[in-house]
């Protein structure tokens, strides 16, 4: 399959250089060049697929024969192995638990097979990749623990100064090895900003080959959509067989994951894209009008975007046309009030503990549940990340996994750099040349 820019659909890409570039040459998003419509052999056996296995059948239309049949099974049996259960919360709605990976959030999914295709790509390389990561939060710790150690790969994580949870931070900055974080004095909007000139550094690429982590990647947002094959086959074992999603929204990668995954023939009946106060996209979604804005900080720090790259992966699903795009996504926007006391209610209630992402997620459901629906949010981080926020509420402490004692436990090692292009770039070429 080739993959197109959404910047002119007639610059064309193989799968190797999309993956190893991260960007089109005129700086366009990839897309699949078609989307596949699953065959009905898939449905009859969905149900007893592990995860890998559903990885497999349906990332394999787009990664084969690029990749072999056999290294790609071996791969996604790889890259997910650990589980994603759909776990009942309250009479009408569910959580998709996307923590139980090695950094406790749903990025490991991305992360984890993104590195592992890279590494297949590039084992014969002839020099060092070099990829860039902003990160409002999780997608540092699990792009930087899914690189770790891969031979002929540095990885720099860009992150906002005193904007991610101490726990987040301690994932990506105690690593060492191949791994540099870079602490920028400014906001997560800043630290895209700089990666995105980076990859329009004509001087700063004949010195390095770059490559991006971040969901503007393809193989970062599309083994996303493998989560909601499994929701969709737990929901069928536990009596349903609609169902309504709601996706926390940051970026928009896990959405158009979702998005993509509907096109292939899965019967999610409609989506919800929550957003914390930073709601560019529901704005657009009742208006019409798209404007990029400042991000603002809040407690659901991982979704303080206030211009998401992947928004424009949408349109061009649904051909710039907002008729077609309202009929199957709606939006609304969740302030923080309603994350602290969503948090506290549940916990009160149903004793279930929310991080504040998945807090989002679910007052939306709250709020935009039809009578007769079931819902299901993505709860895309462990709350033992965000013992400062949750465990206040709450007034208990969040167990933490020991594989999160591990992170914390560790040294702190950073660069630092303000927030002008230069300076980070003078980082990047310190640790590389």
């Amino acid at each position: 399959m080739l993959f197109y820019s959404t910047n002119n659909k007639e610059l064309k890409s193989d799968l190797k250089q999309a993956v190893i570039h991260g960007l089109a040459a005129d700086k366009g998003l990839f897309m699949p060049e078609e989307i596949p419509v699953l065959p009905d052999s898939f449905w009859t056996k969905l149900p007893e697929l592990s995860l890998g296995e559903i990885g497999f059948e349906t990332l394999k239309y787009y990664f084969c024969p690029d990749i072999s049949e056999g290294d790609f099974r071996q791969l996604t049996a790889d890259a997910f192995n650990f589980p994603s259960p759909v776990v009942s919360v309250s009479k009408r709605i569910s959580s998709l638990e996307l923590f139980h990976g090695p950094t406790l959030a749903f990025k490991d999914f991305g992360a984890r097979f993104l590195a592992r295709v890279m590494a297949h790509f590039t084992k014969d390389y002839n020099k060092d990749i070099n990829v860039l990561v902003a990160t409002s939060g999780d997608t540092g710790s699990a792009v930087a623990n899914g690189f770790l150690g891969v031979k002929g790969v540095n990885v720099f994580v860009l992150y906002p100064k005193g904007l991610v949870s101490d726990v987040q931070e301690k994932q990506f900055t105690t690593l060492g090895q191949n791994i540099t974080a870079i602490e920028v004095d400014g906001t997560f909007d800043d630290c895209q900003r700089l990666v995105k000139t980076a990859f329009m550094d004509d001087d700063l690429k004949q010195q390095l080959t770059l490559t991006s982590a971040n969901s503007i990647n393809l193989a970062r947002f599309l083994p996303q959509m493998v989560y909601y094959f499994s929701a969709y086959a737990q929901a069928v074992k536990q009596g349903r067989k609609e169902m309504v999603v709601c996706v926390p929204s940051g970026n928009f990668g896990n959405l158009t994951a979702g998005l993509i995954a509907q096109q292939m023939g899965l019967p999610i009946k409609r989506f919800i894209a929550a957003t914390n106060v930073n709601d560019v996209v529901p704005k657009y979604l009742s208006t019409g009008h798209y404007q990029p804005a400042p991000s603002i900080a809040t407690p659901a720090n991982a979704m303080d975007v206030g211009d998401p790259s992947n928004f424009i992966r949408i349109q061009k699903l649904f051909k710039h046309d907002l008729n077609q795009i309202n009929a199957l996504l709606s939006g609304i926007a969740i302030n923080n009030d309603d994350i602290f006391s969503t948090i506290d209610k549940v916990y009160g209630t149903e004793g279930y503990i929310l991080d504040p992402h998945g807090a989002v997620g679910y007052r939306a459901l709250e709020k935009c549940l039809a009578t007769g629906e079931h819902g299901i949010f993505l709860a895309t981080a462990h709350p033992a990340k965000f013992p400062e926020t949750v465990e206040k509420i709450i007034n208990r402490e969040v167990e933490q996994p020991e594989r999160l004692v591990a992170f914390l436990n560790g040294d702190k090692q950073v660069e630092s750099s303000s927030d002008k292009y230069e300076d980070v770039k003078q980082v990047i070429l310190d640790k590389t040349l």
